[in-house]
């Protein structure tokens, strides 16, 4: 039995095919099926029911599988463990950011974090919440900013601030009179929201089902300054964390009556190493949050 054995087996568990298995490893079918077959021999037992259309896992594979995926997620975090060593403080880092977070929080830490390390080199990537905590639990994210208000039993957080979604209008908007406001006082308004992704987005239309509201979307965007210059122009309305619309006074905003509150903070998968360059991130936070 080798390593590669295992890979391939996992790949093919993970495809439910030998073809597409081969093609992501650039190899011939038969290498893979062969290589399927010394391992069922070797191990006396069939992983794989082959009596239908679709392969699948017969019962010891569906065992064994859970095992080999243990096997080579701890290999892979040895082997990142020994690289990390012989980088010392050197080491790159992914980090990802929703775009309302990071333009209030992220360039002060940046700057920081930048003085005390200069060689970790920082690579930042911009997406939603929901799309930024799905990165870091498939592996593709070291690490990542975003509202933890949900839990995942796939990560590990560290709150840093809760804020609030606010409810942004034109200065001259009707609704600028109340203290505070209510979904249905917001039914057939033009709404601007963030896209698919953002956690942000994802809380607001669950309020808006609660209320069977049906909302007016006229415009979805990532783009925040293009979101506040439509909310000015008197467009339509939107919703914002508190930090980002607070000290703009070119535009109005109003608590909900029910207020949403979020927690925004770092998260990390559980059960990935952290590297060298993720954990002096993490201790950094953690230090700036005790100053």
């Amino acid at each position: 039995m080798d390593l590669r054995q295992l890979e391939y087996f996992q790949m093919v568990c993970n495809l439910k095919s030998f073809t597409r298995a081969a093609e992501r490893f650039h190899i011939a079918q038969p290498s893979i099926t062969n290589a399927i077959q010394r391992l069922e021999g070797e191990l006396g037992i069939t992983l794989f029911d082959r009596s239908k259309r679709n392969i699948s896992l017969t019962m010891e594979g569906e065992i064994f599988v859970k095992r080999v995926e243990d096997i080579l997620r701890r290999l892979e975090n040895a082997v990142t463990e020994i690289q990390d060593y012989n980088q010392l403080k050197k080491g790159t880092l992914k980090i990802g950011i929703p775009p309302m977070i990071g333009i209030y929080l992220f360039p002060h830490i940046f700057v920081h974090f930048k003085k005390l390390f200069p060689q970790i080199k920082l690579y930042i990537y911009e997406h939603g919440s929901l799309s930024t905590r799905r990165m870091i639990e498939s592996g593709d994210l070291d690490l990542g900013i975003v509202i933890i208000s949900d839990s995942s039993k796939q990560l590990d957080t560290l709150p840093l601030l809760t804020s609030e979604i606010l409810v942004c209008l034109n200065k001259e908007h009707d609704l600028c009179s109340k203290a505070a406001l209510e979904f249905k006082d917001l039914n057939n308004e033009p709404i601007i929201m963030l896209k698919e992704g953002f956690y942000h987005r994802q809380k607001i239309m669950q309020c808006f089902k609660k209320s069977n509201i049906d909302p007016n979307i006229i415009l979805s965007s990532n783009q925040l300054e293009t979101i506040k210059s439509l909310v000015i122009k008197g467009v339509g309305i939107s919703f914002l964390l508190k930090e980002i619309v607070e000290d703009d006074k070119r535009i109005f905003s109003l608590p909900l009556k029910h207020p949403i509150n979020v927690t925004i903070g770092l998260a990390w998968k559980k059960d990935k190493y952290l590297s060298n360059a993720s954990k002096r991130f993490i201790e950094f936070i953690t230090d700036s949050l005790e100053i």
